[in-house]
């Protein structure tokens, strides 16, 4: 009767701690910044954006300086649609891209390709600093 009434005390305490062990972790920086970024809207022809990429030597071969990249928003049904397109304006550290919309409607979440190398948009500004 004893071990019962621990086991039943630690099923109780473990199911009323856990709760408050989950809900103290918090979203990562990058995550909510690039929440606030996508809640801002749109970015048209003309604003500056930055992109996240591997920073690997294949991905520095094949993307350079005034590369245009074409822009793809993926579907709920996962496909993805070209909605715009980036020229590269210079790399920022290791693993960052500075860009400028020259056409199209641009949402951070949005993948910028060139061929096989693809890179994700982070952020809007010309605030592209390497964390």
């Amino acid at each position: 009767m004893r071990k019962l009434g621990k086991l039943l005390a630690i099923l109780l305490v473990s199911s009323l701690g856990l709760p408050g062990l989950v809900n103290a972790v918090s979203w990562s920086p990058v995550e909510e910044e690039r929440e606030a970024q996508a809640a801002k809207g749109v970015m048209v022809k003309g604003a500056v954006v930055c992109l996240f990429q591997s920073g690997t030597a294949d991905v520095k071969k094949a993307i350079t300086v005034n590369d245009i990249l074409s822009v793809y928003r993926e579907s709920k049904s996962h496909e993805l649609k070209e909605v715009g397109k980036i020229k590269v304006l210079s790399y920022v550290g290791e693993d960052y891209l500075k860009g400028e919309v020259i056409e199209g409607e641009i949402k951070a979440d949005d993948i910028a390709k060139k061929g096989e190398v693809a890179s994700l948009i982070i952020s809007f500004g010309d605030s592209c600093q390497p964390r």
